[in-house]
């Protein structure tokens, strides 16, 4: 099984990647293979049909973080996503990011991204609510677009201390962090493993 794991958050020092972080160890002492990106790695730029367009016709060049998440995507059998809250809804670094993903290519066709893949959401935030407000927006996009997104999800509140300081150097992962993401992990893993083995 592979798995990306990747967060809507363009901080370095983002909470939301180092509880992903938590889900993946899970997955991957389930003997899951897990591949982990950064949106603000990758550089997308911000999706519009003119943007698309001048890419088609050669007028710009494909960047390659767009095509570099594609592959990830493409590659793998299922998703962990750990999006922040931004004013209610899911960041739009990761908006921008499905926008990209779900158009068509030379290679592959539209949602091709998507189809017949799991995913499993978490949310991190300061505030005593988690994130937990923009992950039913992640979860309605993603579903509506072929990706099967799993009942369990996590948002994880005052997240700077459960997860304890600001790098991944500080502190401890407290047991409501830790149980909290490795049930939506375990929850990929599971619902993952039957559809593999329902499509073999």
């Amino acid at each position: 099984m592979k798995v990306l794991a990747f967060t809507g958050s363009m901080r370095e020092a983002s909470l939301n990647r180092r509880l992903v972080r938590l889900a993946a160890d899970r997955l991957e002492e389930r003997g899951a293979s897990v591949t982990e990106t950064e949106l603000r790695v990758l550089d997308l730029p911000m999706f519009s049909l003119e943007t698309e367009a001048d890419i088609k016709s050669g007028k710009r060049p494909m960047p390659e973080g767009i095509t570099t998440l594609r592959e990830l995507m493409l590659e793998a059998d299922a998703f962990l996503i750990a999006s922040p809250e931004h004013n209610g809804t899911m960041s739009s670094a990761l908006k921008n990011a499905i926008d990209w993903a779900s158009r068509e290519s030379d290679d592959d066709g539209p949602l091709a991204c998507f189809r017949n893949k799991t995913c499993g959401l978490l949310a991190a935030s300061p505030g005593r609510l988690g994130g937990i407000r923009g992950l039913p927006d992640v979860r309605r996009v993603l579903s509506s677009i072929g990706t099967l997104v799993v009942p369990q999800d996590f948002a994880l509140g005052s997240a700077h201390q459960a997860l304890g300081g600001e790098s991944d150097d500080d502190g401890t992962r407290d047991d409501n962090a830790v149980q909290g993401a490795h049930r939506v992990a375990d929850a990929v893993y599971d619902v993952t493993t039957a559809r593999l083995a329902a499509s073999a």
